[in-house]
């Protein structure tokens, strides 16, 4: 599903990732883990092609991304779902609203929005607040959100970039619970994460980097 081969990355003079090599089968829940600084958001970027590498090759779902056209990139995206660490939710939107614009890029019919709102908002048990607007949202509940909003155009692969960064344990942890069970219905999924409690308690295939090198 993704694949690194002697992957490198540079801006300017410094090396983000050199010579990087992994992949990552269907059904897959692999963690990028590493301090700051080590690559983990670079792969991600690599994966969704905001960035294009300096040597090797990046192939998401047997497409080699460096090959890429720029018209091409937004179809090639459709297939990947991401959730970041600081939600990125629309603040003048309702949580229905937000999920919907996904819908609205993909280019779904508006018949359709309604029940595949409902069915994941469902899945990140996050009925009640349907027409609630972000501010009155808990962080906990912005992050479920955001993951309903990635999960709606059922997406391939899901990256997930630090999703629990901005939260406290219990609501990181029932963050967890909801990508475990997406795992288990068969999603591929790659998170970027620095939480030890997290890799530690949910054991998963680990790609650890070091100064832009796996170790």
């Amino acid at each position: 599903m993704v694949k690194f081969k002697d992957v490198t990355k540079r801006f300017g003079d410094v090396v983000a990732l050199e010579k990087v090599s992994f992949e990552v089968d269907k059904g897959d829940f692999v963690f990028i883990t590493g301090p700051s600084g080590s690559g983990k958001t670079t792969i991600l970027r690599l994966i969704l092609g905001e960035l294009i590498a300096d040597g090797g090759i990046v192939t998401v779902d047997g497409v080699n991304v460096g090959e890429l056209k720029p018209s091409e990139i937004p179809l090639f995206r459709q297939k990947i779902g991401t959730v970041f660490q600081d939600f990125k939710v629309l603040p003048e939107r309702t949580v229905r609203e937000n999920i919907e614009v996904a819908l609205a890029v993909i280019g779904l019919s508006e018949s359709e929005w309604d029940a595949r709102v409902k069915h994941v908002l469902k899945m990140v048990g996050l009925e009640k607040q349907i027409d609630l607007f972000p501010s009155q949202l808990s962080g906990g509940e912005l992050q479920r959100t955001s993951l309903a909003r990635a999960l709606v155009v059922n997406p391939k692969i899901l990256l997930a970039d630090e999703p629990t960064g901005n939260l406290d344990w219990e609501t990181a942890d029932s963050i967890m619970q909801i990508f475990e069970k997406i795992h288990k219905e068969g999603k591929t999924i790659v998170m970027a994460t620095h939480n030890e409690e997290i890799i530690k308690k949910y054991k998963k295939e680990v790609v650890h980097l070091v100064g832009g090198k796996i170790k």
